[in-house]
């Protein structure tokens, strides 16, 4: 056994203590500070990363005029009639409170995680992710970029419908030379696509030119906008009666008749009546006349949500504003309240004004009945040109920052590319090629449900994210935003996932499965980031909680379970034992111990510090489900007092003590053995650094023939003594360099795990079971339920008897019996042992006159034990014996641990195992 402690590590060389000065005082939080305070800090909008975006964006600039602009889109002169039409004003009404509803709700948590830090380039990819982690992020961020290519393709699609429907044949500016259009019983509609590839190739120039440049002529678009609004406000309360022309393609309403240009059909527009109002009151759901479906309710939300769905525009220009913690929450509640104040008053005048039967039979109305049509035209164009423009800068944006966080290996690496100026040209180029794939859905209408659920989707993770951030009480999160709290957190978050899975079951689950998987393979990627996860933080929020609620007072022995404490001298040499006790603790708290040994005044730093990461380094790379206590004491047996007592929390502490076997056996490094193995077996997705050098090296290098142990053998059995003292459980291993679980695995022979219930220096108690007997039973069954044990061993319990007794068969029968009510399956086998009695310093009658007195065998007699032991042991993989107590006389404790080593010489990896308590039960 070697060491616990090494105390060549006791006094550091000058550069390992200058690392750790710098390690400790010159982290980026104290270089920043010192920075802030001395003065050598510059303005926010002059901290520029070289070829990065320039911040230069101010609040109204870069977020409300974005953002307002992307909320009018489609809805604002396209299809408010058909939501009116179909719904009714009541439900119209209902519907736009229950829409901004949702995104007042998304947007007090953008407003609360937007303050609570530096927001860089990314939006609100990046405030999810680094508050949620990189997996959730990775996979809430591809979920974002989707969204925002989808809700590109439904602007632009706007854009072409408004552009056929005024220039194309029948359109209502009747060119000469009007636009071709596709026939609609072609089942592709190719000129569609061609426009739409023609309007997603000019917002592509203008997106390669540079963000920026939009965010500065948005001002100027949303003033056209709110110019062609308030026309047609006017013309609301100006326009006389007229019979507004149903556009010839509408087939529904035409038939056959749709491809005659002397056939017009008209509808009325009323004027402000109360008769017009009454008519469009309630809902009236019927025939859409764009996709020939009958309309609910679902899908007619589904298209006024997916067109005030802008809410992230200005999050997504974050890069480029001055100060996005100021502007993010103030340009983006602006632009909520005026684009619901301006829906509500359309939707008012047009339920006033406009017959039922124009409304759904002609989405355009709206320049048939304004002062001057060429306004509604310009706000078409200009509402969905502007949508479309944000919404691909956005997605590109997204991408550059996914790529930029290098969460998808090298899939995304390409959009990291950027121009001089800082714009990522080869992400939009991507957004740009999705987006052309998604025209190949089809119509307005039919993409706009797959956009809302996106969108709700990602507006559900945003509420999450502000909630679990909530719930986690973590000190650091305290917005400056103080109008959030976790009820509107929750209630964002269900309404916006009852609302997707209304909108379309299928779709939404289908997009929540796909984002866990993705979840998944970015967990198992183990991204070595340095964000911070939300999950580090609601675990210790909620193991706090239930830690408290573990009452040590309240154990029963029916859900007993091993909790193992293993010390540990030195990784290297016992690697296949950490792995073993891995398998052995059932669920059960694992820890791995180390005692550095040395006088922590003589020190000039803490030793625990320093090597602590190593250690919990190892833990991950073996793979185990432990955790790491180490301490510094004078002496091993010192620290292991202290990691007795210490170790664990609450109602969580160690009841088994396992150590390793002192012996002059030479250690072999199988933590290298171990590593190589596994650099055989990198997965794909793993980010693990495989270097075996760094991986082993940091810890001591094992002693050799001639090394000195830095523990004594007294000391070694006064550590057994003590934790027996302690009322804890022991399990004293060897030979456990033997052990190779891999071959197990593949090998097609049954094992077994053998267990010898019996104490070979008091063989007169064979004939009953203590605690120990049961202890040993226990593990040895926990073993054989582990998944890999229990298919390739089996249990066996041997049962020492005389030979010549005649109730051998008696006692086979009453262990089994036993064993039975147990629960424990196993097979019985009978020995006989009487030739091994015989061996005896003194009769057995004698022993049982002095139970209390440690019994002094002879050599002779315990090697014919480990004989007898041996010659069961042929294809066994495991041996669990009795561990007698330590005696209580120093004087003895010499030959106490050269008898065991005799006992336990050549034998397969063995387990000595001396129990306290009770372990197992026969009741319910």
């Amino acid at each position: 056994m070697t060491s616990f402690g090494n105390p060549r590590l006791l006094h550091p060389s000058e550069n390992e203590m200058e690392d750790i000065h710098e390690d400790n005082e010159t982290t980026p939080l104290f270089r920043n500070l010192t920075r802030s305070l001395s003065g050598l800090d510059e303005p926010t909008s002059e901290r520029q990363n070289v070829g990065g975006p320039q911040r230069t964006l101010s609040t109204f600039i870069g977020v409300f005029c974005p953002v307002a602009l992307s909320m009018f889109s489609t809805v604002l002169f396209l299809r408010l009639g058909f939501v009116v039409g179909q719904a009714g004003l009541l439900e119209t009404i209902l519907q736009f409170f229950l829409a901004y509803f949702i995104l007042v709700l998304t947007v007090l948590s953008i407003c609360a995680i937007s303050t609570n830090g530096a927001v860089e380039g990314g939006g609100a990819y990046y405030m999810i992710s680094r508050a949620l982690g990189p997996e959730f992020g990775g996979s809430i961020g591809l979920l974002f970029f989707l969204a925002n290519v989808f809700s590109c393709a439904l602007y632009i699609s706007g854009f072409v419908e408004g552009l056929v429907g005024n220039f194309g044949p029948g359109g209502s500016m009747n060119v000469s030379s009007p636009l071709p259009v596709d026939d609609p019983a072609n089942s592709f509609a190719a000129w569609s696509y061609l426009y739409q590839s023609g309007v997603a190739f000019f917002c592509l120039i203008v997106c390669l030119i540079g963000g920026a440049m939009f965010a500065r002529t948005s001002l100027g678009i949303l003033l056209i906008v709110i110019v062609c609004t308030l026309s047609a406000i006017v013309s609301f309360f100006i326009k006389e009666f007229k019979c507004v022309p149903i556009p010839h393609s509408n087939t529904v309403l035409y038939g056959n008749d749709s491809s005659n240009p002397n056939i017009t059909l008209c509808r009325n527009y009323t004027t402000m009546t109360v008769a017009t109002v009454k008519e469009n009151l309630f809902r009236n759901y019927t025939i859409d006349f764009a996709t020939g479906d009958t309309m609910t309710f679902a899908p007619v939300f589904a298209v006024l949500f997916s067109s005030v769905t802008g809410i992230m525009n200005g999050a997504n220009m974050s890069g480029e504003l001055k100060d996005p913690s100021k502007s993010i929450p103030r340009g983006t509640l602006q632009a909520v309240c005026f684009t619901f104040l301006t829906y509500l008053v359309l939707s008012v005048l047009v339920a006033f004004s406009c017959s039922r039967s124009l409304l759904l039979n002609n989405y355009t109305f709206m320049q048939d009945i304004n002062v001057w049509a060429p306004f509604i035209i310009v706000g078409i164009f200009a509402a969905t040109l502007s949508a479309a423009l944000g919404n691909l800068i956005g997605a590109s944006r997204i991408l550059e920052a996914l790529a930029r966080d290098n969460l998808f290996w090298f899939i995304l690496k390409p959009a990291t590319i950027l121009s001089k100026g800082g714009n990522p040209y080869v992400a939009v180029l991507i957004s740009w090629a999705l987006v052309q794939v998604v025209f190949l859905i089809g119509s307005l209408n039919e993409i706009a449900p797959l956009v809302s659920v996106f969108f709700l989707l990602s507006y559900a993770t945003t509420n999450l994210a502000c909630l679990a951030l909530e719930l986690a009480s973590a000190p650091n999160f305290r917005p400056t935003f103080k109008y959030y709290s976790w009820y509107t957190c929750s209630l964002g978050m269900i309404g916006c996932l009852v609302m997707c899975f209304l909108i379309s079951a299928v779709f939404a689950a289908v997009a929540i499965i796909v984002m866990m998987i993705l979840v998944i393979l970015l967990h198992l990627r183990s991204l070595p980031t340095s964000w911070g996860s939300i999950s580090q933080a609601l675990i210790f929020h909620q193991v706090r909680k239930y830690l408290l609620l573990l009452d040590s007072r309240k154990d029963h022995v029916k859900f007993w379970r091993p909790q193992m404490l293993l010390l540990v001298a030195n990784p290297r040499s016992c690697a296949q034992l950490i792995g073993f006790i891995n398998d052995l603790k059932k669920g059960g708290l694992y820890v791995l111990g180390h005692v550095k040994v040395g006088n922590f005044d003589e020190t000039q730093f803490d030793l625990v510090q320093k090597v602590y990461p190593n250690w919990l380094g190892l833990v991950d790379s073996l793979k185990i489900k432990a955790f790491v206590e180490i301490t510094q004491a004078a002496s091993v047996r010192d620290g292991v007092h202290h990691m007795v007592h210490m170790s664990g929390l609450g109602g969580m502490k160690p009841n088994t003590i396992c150590l390793g076997f002192y012996d002059d056996q030479i250690p072999e490094d199988s933590l290298a053995k171990q590593r190589q193995r596994a650099l055989r077996r990198v997965r794909f997705y793993s980010s693990e650094n495989m270097d075996t050098d760094s991986a082993i090296n940091v810890f001591p290098q094992l002693r050799d023939t001639e090394g000195d142990k830095y523990l004594t053998a007294d000391e070694y059995v006064h550590v057994i003594f003590d934790a027996l003292k302690m009322q804890k459980n022991v399990c004293v291993c060897r030979h456990f360099h033997k052990f190779e679980k891999e071959d197990m695995m593949h090998s097609k022979k049954m094992r077994y795990i053998d267990v010898w219930p019996v104490n070979f220096f008091r063989p007169d108690t064979a004939n009953y079971f203590d605690n120990t007997c049961l202890f040993l039973l226990q593990l040895a069954c926990i073993l054989n339920m582990v998944p890999g044990w229990k298919k390739h061993t089996m249990l066996r319990v041997f049962l020492c008897v005389k030979s010549t007794s005649e109730d051998s068969e008696k006692k086979r029968k009453k262990l089994y019996t036993l064993l039975r009510q147990l629960r424990i399956l196993s097979n019985v086998q009978i020995v006989g042992w009487e030739h091994i009695l015989e061996l005896l310093g003194e009769s057995v009658d004698e022993l049982e006159n002095h139970p209390t007195r440690f019994p002094i065998v002879s050599d002779e007699y315990v090697l014919a034990a480990n004989e007898l032991i041996r010659s069961q042991a042929v294809s066994t993989e495991v041996v669990f014996c009795y561990l007698p107590r330590v005696p209580a006389k120093a004087s003895q404790r010499a030959q106490y641990l050269k008898q065991l080593k005799l006992l336990t010489s050549d034998l397969p990896p063995t387990v000595l195992v001396h129990g306290i308590h009770p372990v197992t039960s026969t009741t319910l």
